[in-house]
């Protein structure tokens, strides 16, 4: 597997990214389809409404936030091998809007993908 790296969708786009994917449910304010630069938006492997709302980006509920979305994730085989496939070829950038670097759903598939 090519690397998995991270990165605010609101960053420069870079050709190091490789295989852009916007891993958030909503569309982030503030930004254009064509500023994005994405090569895929993957809604469904964006965490589900209800745990997006409960998890509200707040720290303390980060281990369990990612226990659950992890547990969503499970659940989303044909996404996740599309995902992998891309991997296998290329690099690819989890892109979120969020504003906390170090507790986000993208770190969440990342390590998904590395203890998988």
């Amino acid at each position: 597997m090519k690397s998995i790296s991270i990165k605010r969708i609101y960053d420069d786009a870079t050709d190091k990214d490789g295989y852009r994917v916007l891993v958030d449910r909503l569309w982030p304010r503030g930004i254009s389809k064509e500023e994005a630069k994405l090569d895929e938006w993957l809604q469904d492997i964006a965490p589900s409404t209800e745990l997006r709302k409960w998890f509200d980006h707040q720290e303390e509920r980060f281990p369990e936030f990612s226990k659950r979305y992890k547990a969503e994730l499970d659940l989303k085989k044909t996404e996740i091998e599309k995902l992998k496939a891309v991997a296998e070829k290329r690099p690819i950038t989890l892109l979120y809007s969020a504003k906390n670097e170090e507790f986000n759903q993208a770190i969440v598939v990342r390590d998904y993908f590395t203890e998988k």
